[in-house]
């Protein structure tokens, strides 16, 4: 194991080092300083693919971008007013309201990979429930609908404005669309193994049911071995396809956490809570992160926020403990209700560990 614990958190490097692993990667940042940072069964320099973690960057993005989410999201985006979206707000896109998880018409291969493609179809789709009276996972769409809303807002892409607002000023290896300068450090991730509690879409489903369409269409999404592929990491699909490392995934909650990253604090609170009408499970979300829930329960404070991606990885901030934490692992679990259960140990040494504010 490399890495070092600050005097009183050596009791999560023993958690950490206890862990069943392949690679793995563990930060915490308490106050601003690192007081926790490493790393195990790969290079110490490595990165990897975090799935959803990556819808935090981009709300960020907008929040950075963006001084009303309360108006209209056809105000910058005027092709969106389309069958009947016309009042959807983009406070509404961030806090998975909007009623756009899913494109119903089947996409051709290759539409992950084309923006403009992606953009026009669910400017055309038609919600699919009455927008702002439930919520539902916008697994991959809600990096397409806030992603095209910052590129018109901010004249660039996501990935770049993220690049700009943050990584680069403070100096984050994190990535929304990979430079071909650092694939070599991107550590291969396994198939993902399923536990018998795993949640699985596709039980049982419609193959029209929203849950299928959202994480199937276009296919490209479950191309075997897609997470590896140079142009899924090379692309900017940001809601899925961010990469890097722990340390700086705590590091990006620790600045969240101070201030020193100026997102408006009502970004954090908590908007909808409740059975998901994609996933059918209790989470609870707030303006683009995710708030703890029986199905994901990241932290012991319900005012924490973050966000988990598919396979384990896990970033989330507490305020009232001016908290950041990061955690990146190689090997996947598809998670059911209760999250990935590599968490709870890490996250209790923790919380055992950071003094209250």
């Amino acid at each position: 194991m490399d890495g070092s614990c600050a005097s009183g958190y050596e009791a999560v490097g023993e958690v950490f080092a206890a862990s069943e692993e392949l690679g793995a990667s563990l930060a915490v940042v308490v106050d601003g300083a690192l007081v926790v940072d490493l790393a195990r069964g790969w290079p110490a320099d490595s990165i990897a693919m975090m799935m959803s973690v990556t819808k935090a960057f981009t709300a960020t993005c907008a929040h950075l971008v963006l001084d009303d989410i309360d108006r209209p999201v056809a105000s910058v985006w005027p092709e969106f007013a389309a069958a009947g979206k016309r009042a959807i707000t983009i406070a509404q896109l961030l806090d998975h309201t909007a009623a756009l998880p899913a494109v119903r018409e089947p996409l051709p291969v290759g539409t992950l990979y084309d923006w403009d493609a992606m953009c026009a179809a669910l400017a055309a789709e038609e919600p699919w429930w009455e927008p702002g009276t439930r919520h539902g996972y916008h697994a991959v769409t809600f990096g397409f609908l806030v992603g095209e809303v910052v590129r018109r807002v901010a004249g660039q892409s996501v990935g770049s404005a993220w690049r700009a607002l943050v990584a680069d000023r403070l100096d984050l290896d994190l990535w929304i669309g990979l430079p071909d300068a650092q694939t070599a450090r991107v550590a291969d991730l396994p198939p993902t193994e399923i536990p018998e509690n795993a949640f699985n879409p596709f039980a049982g489903a419609d193959p029209d049911s929203i849950v299928v369409r959202a994480f199937t269409n276009p296919p490209d999404l479950v191309e075997p071995g897609a997470t590896n592929l140079p142009r899924f990491r090379a692309a900017e699909i940001p809601a899925v396809n961010g990469i890097g490392d722990a340390r700086s995934l705590a590091r990006f909650y620790g600045a969240l956490s101070t201030g020193e990253i100026a997102v408006p604090p009502r970004a954090f609170v908590n908007r909808v809570r409740g059975v998901d009408a994609v996933l059918d499970m209790e989470d609870a979300f707030a303006l683009g992160f995710m708030n703890p829930s029986p199905m994901r329960p990241f932290s012991p404070n319900p005012n924490a926020f973050g966000h988990p991606g598919a396979g384990g990885a896990l970033g989330f901030a507490d305020l009232d403990r001016r908290l950041g934490f990061g955690y990146v692992p190689q090997r996947t679990l598809a998670a059911g209700l209760g999250g990935d259960p590599r968490w709870q140990p890490l996250i209790a040494a923790v919380y055992a560990c950071v003094p209250a504010q």
